[in-house]
């Protein structure tokens, strides 16, 4: 089964003086950085307990394109939603905002896990009616 998500999540963070490089702007693993914790909050408010402890998830690819520039102090928006989910992989997308203008965008393939034996998990439906968006 293949489906399309796209409910949206988003948070908001200020640009601190360790995400600064000597070019004097965000480093390039600081938005990694961003990207991997959009996608946990995320997954965090979408599951629970007796999923978590079923499962886990493992990133298999990230795609990022650096637009522009972020500097100390800026103020951060991350928005993330779930894109294109079959077999055992999850799409997920991800833009960063300052000031409305898109700096960064990305594109991550996931992998489920089984929690016990680590290994690839198909996804059922279970994580399916975790992963489509409230109406």
């Amino acid at each position: 089964m293949r489906l399309k998500m796209s409910a949206t999540f988003s948070f908001e963070l200020t640009v601190a003086s360790e995400d600064i490089d000597t070019l004097n702007h965000v480093n390039n693993v600081v938005y990694l950085k961003w990207i991997n914790e959009a996608s946990t909050k995320h997954w965090d408010q979408l599951s629970n307990n007796k999923i978590n402890q079923a499962y886990s998830w493992v990133a298999l690819r990230h795609e990022i394109d650096y637009l522009r520039p972020a500097f100390l102090n800026d103020l951060i928006t991350v928005k993330t939603w779930i894109g294109e989910t079959s077999g055992v992989k999850s799409i997920r997308y991800v833009e960063i905002y300052s000031n409305e203008q898109l700096l960064t965008k990305a594109k991550t393939t996931w992998v489920l896990l089984d929690a016990k034996t680590m290994r690839p998990k198909r996804i059922q439906d279970d994580i399916l009616s975790v992963l489509k968006p409230s109406k």
